[in-house]
């Protein structure tokens, strides 16, 4: 019999490209799904996660940085992140601690006044000002919404998620488990796989490697033995010139990147993986939506 106690529903992490939402998402699953980096638009599809307790399940939906669209992968982000605010529970929008509101979180805020949902706000890395300085930092954002809670955290360090938990929770309503209590996320073994190589390769990559790649996995199957997982795997880039870095020189880089990345997805997979990685240029693939579609972005949200 379904317990009449139990709450489940869906929650989405919002905010401006590198505040800690993957990271946040990581943390409160207990395990890692979401790409992390220092670089601006690292989540691109709507990753969705499951945290289950005796209380109840949440689905997370992480999405996309909101931001202004500069190209059509850009505009499939914001399409998604906002269009996410309407099939939700519960929204979390994560801020960085500053007393500066800036034109993003302005902007975040109007297509938050339209939503109609609990907006709790979660303002991440307070491990990085000093304590006294929250308070007023929350102060701040208080004028801009009437938000249902204001939670400061470190997602980095673990501080204050247990209150972001019990403050989603208690906006939830009663409801069915979705999902079994093993599963974590809905995303295939394979997307996965490709998105630990991209975070590899933007971590890896120097500055003058944009954002622009992608990673097509050409092939990924185990073997008889059930020991080993073969992957065949290609980064996109958009220029020669990526190229030549991504490869580094003798191959450095691209021994480096898929060192990195085959120890994460042995981890993901709990076997031996055997990768395999290549690099091509495909110039202006995010301009393509043919490509987009190709690299594993959901057709229906294009």
């Amino acid at each position: 019999m379904e317990n009449a106690k139990f709450k489940s529903g869906f929650a989405t992490l919002i905010g401006r490209p590198n505040v800690g939402k993957s990271t946040l998402m990581n943390h409160l699953i207990g395990q890692k799904i979401a790409i992390t980096s220092n670089k601006p638009q690292t989540t691109r599809n709507r990753i969705q996660t499951v945290y289950t307790s005796e209380e109840g399940q949440i689905i997370f939906l992480d999405t996309p940085g909101i931001h202004k669209a500069k190209n059509k992968l850009g505009e499939y982000m914001v399409n998604v992140a906002e269009r996410t605010l309407q099939e939700v529970d519960v929204v979390l929008w994560l801020v960085e601690p500053s007393d500066f509101i800036g034109k993003g979180e302005q902007h975040i805020a109007g297509q938050l006044r339209k939503a109609n949902v609990p907006v709790i706000l979660i303002m991440n890395k307070i491990d990085t000002v000093e304590k006294d300085k929250v308070a007023g930092f929350l102060e701040g954002y208080r004028a801009l919404l009437d938000f249902a809670d204001m939670i400061p955290v470190s997602a980095l360090r673990g501080q204050n998620l247990d209150k972001v938990l019990r403050a989603i929770f208690k906006y939830l309503p009663y409801g069915p488990k979705y999902y079994d209590d093993d599963t974590v996320t809905d995303q295939p073994q394979r997307q996965i796989a490709a998105e630990l190589i991209r975070e590899k390769a933007l971590r890896c990559l120097e500055e003058e490697i944009p954002h622009g790649i992608a990673v097509s996995i050409e092939r990924m199957k185990e073997r008889d033995d059930g020991m080993i997982m073969d992957i065949e795997a290609t980064i996109i880039c958009e220029r020669e010139s990526h190229k030549g870095i991504i490869i580094g020189k003798g191959g450095a880089m691209l021994r480096r990147i898929g060192s990195q990345a085959r120890r994460e997805i042995e981890k993901m997979l709990e076997m031996q993986v055997n990768l395999q990685l290549w690099v091509k240029v495909k110039k202006d693939w995010r301009d393509s939506d043919f490509m987009i579609k190709n690299f594993g972005y959901n057709k229906k949200e294009i």
